[in-house]
């Protein structure tokens, strides 16, 4: 446990003295360090926002079929050893040790040569492939962090599909003040003849991503949104059918309310199609799909107290139409919680225009990154529609609303994975007390 927490402690310390390298940088770095590298069959997933929910529909689909898969994804919720899976099982403290110390070693002997420290998310990129190197899975998993073109993860020469969930308005100090420009950075993981799948959500992504597989000459195979049909939410699922050139139609069912998960259980069930296994049959699919779980993701934590990572506009988006179909008979209340370079005015002003919620609990997180209680208190009082109260912890906040809440009132929880990991810590500490 204590060796754990220290190599933990070294990786969050990074940002304060690492460079960034280029993905040609962490290739090579890649190369010392795992030889000749992974053989794995490699699945890569850019995107604003539904990676993560891409990635264990994927994986599920891949487990179900009988296949060995490693995951890479990001950010975590609780644990950093989530980043890091092989099955369904998050890397071992032992296991993640072991690979920390071997990183460790290399980044050691590369700065006595000048070089750079790898940067926070390039280190665990580097642990979790020297992991994968042992595991050997047939199939492996990596999501991207924040773009794609420049990504630590976007040094692998040829993977078997690349799959662009929705693209929106995010990061954008960093990837650019436009759709076009984001959806350019997010285009950059498609490589020459690899298929890539994604959504026809935005004409402007569209166009950007189907004119980059052309440049490539990766076929591309665009999900249209009258794929998607039949959607009904149950009580605690979804059924709908999909259908595209690539199938005829499918039922499929998803164990969530989200209704935005249709959209991801579709690229994922394409992407596992384009991959030609035998094993991914129809029936493969549907269970895998029905079987995935991920946290966060409109995940009812405890009766009528939902989580959801929504955290930019878009996502405060899809959330809020699965909310309006929820069949609440009392109030609904959200904790909301964001952080600073998110846009949360235009976030708040979604919230507050739709009319669903009796009230908010707004919380500063417990992260140097949180948007302040002034500033937030600035944008939430412009909207009396919505009752505000104003608290300087999560926890408090949580509590709040516990409190004042009646049976049959729903309780929300969105604005930052940050928010939603700390509300998960919460809710575990409570119930062991």
């Amino acid at each position: 446990m204590k060796a754990y927490k220290e190599a933990e402690a070294y990786i969050l310390s990074i940002p304060k003295f690492a460079g960034k390298h280029s993905p040609k940088d962490t290739e090579r770095l890649l190369e010392k360090i795992t030889g000749n590298g992974v053989k794995s069959k490699i699945i890569h997933i850019a995107g604003t926002n539904g990676k993560g929910s891409v990635c264990a529909y994927l994986r599920s689909i891949l487990l179900q079929g009988g296949c060995s898969v490693g995951m890479f994804i990001s950010p975590h919720l609780e644990s950093m050893r989530e980043r890091i899976s092989f099955g369904s099982e998050m890397i071992s403290e032992e296991a993640f040790v072991q690979v920390f110390r071997q990183v460790k070693e290399l980044a050691e002997a590369e700065a006595k040569k000048g070089h750079e420290h790898p940067s926070f998310f390039e280190f665990l990129f580097l642990m979790a492939m020297v992991y994968f190197k042992e595991k050997e899975p047939e199939y492996l998993i990596l999501e991207t962090g924040m773009g794609g073109r420049l990504d630590a993860t976007n040094c692998i020469s040829r993977p078997e599909v690349c799959v662009i969930t929705e693209i929106g308005l995010d990061h954008m100090q960093y990837l650019g003040d436009t759709i076009e420009k984001i959806a350019a950075e997010k285009a950059g993981i498609i490589k020459p003849g690899v298929p890539v799948v994604f959504v026809d959500k935005r004409e402007e992504s569209t166009r950007v991503l189907t004119e980059y597989a052309k440049k490539m000459e990766s076929p591309a195979i665009i999900i249209k949104k009258d794929d998607i049909l039949n959607v009904n939410i149950g009580n605690k699922s979804i059924d709908f059918s999909f259908h595209c050139g690539y199938y005829n139609y499918v039922s499929l069912s998803l164990g969530t309310t989200a209704l935005y998960q249709t959209e991801n259980a579709s690229l994922a069930l394409v992407a596992a199609g384009a991959l030609g296994d035998k094993r991914i049959s129809p029936k493969v699919i549907r269970q895998g799909l029905w079987q995935a779980r991920w946290p966060g993701r409109m995940e009812e934590a405890l009766p009528g107290i939902f989580l959801d990572g929504a955290h930019n506009e878009d996502g405060i988006a899809a959330l809020l139409d699965t909310v309006r179909r929820d069949g609440c008979s009392g109030k609904r209340w959200i904790l909301f919680g964001v952080v600073e370079d998110k846009r949360y005015d235009v976030m708040i002003r979604e919230i507050a225009d739709s009319a669903l919620f009796a009230g908010a609990a707004v919380a500063t997180l417990e992260s140097d990154r949180s948007a302040s209680a002034d500033r937030l208190k600035t944008v939430w009082k412009q909207y009396k529609e919505v009752p505000s109260v104003f608290f300087d912890n999560v926890q408090e906040a949580y509590l709040h609303l516990l409190k004042h809440r009646k049976k049959e009132d729903i309780i929300y929880i969105a604005g930052s994975l940050y928010l939603i990991g700390q509300i998960k810590f919460l809710m575990r500490r409570m119930q062991n007390d």
